[in-house]
């Protein structure tokens, strides 16, 4: 083999493996479709869905009208946030307004039909809590429960950090239990990471849980994605990473694993689109925002993996 022979080889090689951790695609289980809530503007008009059968490329559902229209609580919904039950029930929560003490709640077995929803004052016992932001849903499997955690500030709780927010806010991120969705544990602190955090999400890594969130911190400008690791769902967790998103300000993460490699999706809010950055550890991260496709204003969301039958359900609706 001549010289150029040798260095057209070798540049092969390295390109088959630069990207054979992007191009292979995430490993979507066969007879299953990823789906991701969402809401428009500023939550207005209700729950948005869309799809995808690769995690790259997303399409809007339903003609990109909304699916579901609750009024509880503030009225909107924003940061909506769906898990599926071990039995098969599909449980949604999401921000009712900027700075109402409820979330809302509601469940459906086909994403189409709806219970009444409801609100629930997770902060009852708090007064003085000025919001209660971006509530997320984890079903702990051994616990046999769902974990409803969210961002909230308490003035005059964490003096230290309390002049590094906007506008006066210092969140932390709070939870509550339930079996039923009709009571409740007290509301308690579930992560300090030292700093002004919103947006937690969590997911399970094998035998330890990855809470993945937002750094608020204003001053000096943070706005980066962090994670953070515990042995139990409901911690306690470890010391925040260093950022896993790049220079830009980023929130909302959603975090699923595909094959061997996780997927952290986020709303690029100044940027007005959404991102992506991928890993096989949780430690090393590859930026991929410029594959990703989502529909337009498309905003603060959470991604799971459906059943094809659910998704045809979803579609023949999206055409009547």
């Amino acid at each position: 083999m001549n010289r150029l022979a040798r260095l057209v080889s070798a540049l092969l090689a390295v390109v088959a493996a630069s990207s054979s951790s992007f191009a292979d695609g995430p490993a979507v289980p066969q007879g299953s479709a990823l789906v991701f809530t969402s809401f428009r503007r500023n939550g207005e008009d209700g729950l948005h869905l869309a799809a995808s059968r690769d995690g790259y490329t997303w399409t809007a559902l339903h003609g990109d009208r909304p699916i579901f229209r609750p009024q509880v609580g503030g009225g909107l919904v924003r940061d909506p946030s769906l898990v599926r039950g071990p039995d098969g029930v599909f449980h949604l929560v999401w921000t009712t307004g900027w700075t109402h003490p409820a979330i809302g709640y509601a469940h459906s077995k086909d994403l189409l039909r709806w219970s009444e929803p409801r609100a629930i004052e997770v902060m009852r016992a708090e007064p003085a809590a000025r919001n209660v932001w971006a509530p997320e849903l984890f079903h702990d499997e051994a616990e046999n429960r769902f974990l409803i955690f969210w961002a909230s500030t308490i003035p005059g709780r964490f003096p230290k950090t309390a002049a590094a927010g906007d506008d006066g806010y210092d969140h932390r991120t709070y939870m509550t239990a339930t079996k039923d969705f009709k009571t409740f544990t007290p509301a308690r602190l579930l992560y300090d990471p030292g700093f002004n955090s919103i947006d937690a999400t969590l997911a399970r890594d094998g035998g330890r849980y990855a809470l993945f969130l937002k750094d608020e911190t204003r001053t000096p400008p943070a706005k980066n994605l962090r994670v953070a690791f515990a042995d139990s769902p409901a911690g306690p967790f470890g010391p925040p990473s260093p950022p896993i998103t790049g220079d830009y300000w980023a929130e909302g993460p959603s975090a699923i694993k595909l094959g061997e490699r996780w997927f952290v999706y986020f709303d690029r809010y100044v940027d007005h689109r959404y991102g992506l950055v991928t890993s096989t550890d949780l430690v090393h991260w590859d930026d991929e925002s410029d594959r990703v496709r989502f529909p337009a204003d498309f905003r603060h969301g959470s991604v799971l993996l459906v059943p094809d039958a659910i998704l045809d359900g979803l579609e023949a609706a999206g055409r009547e």
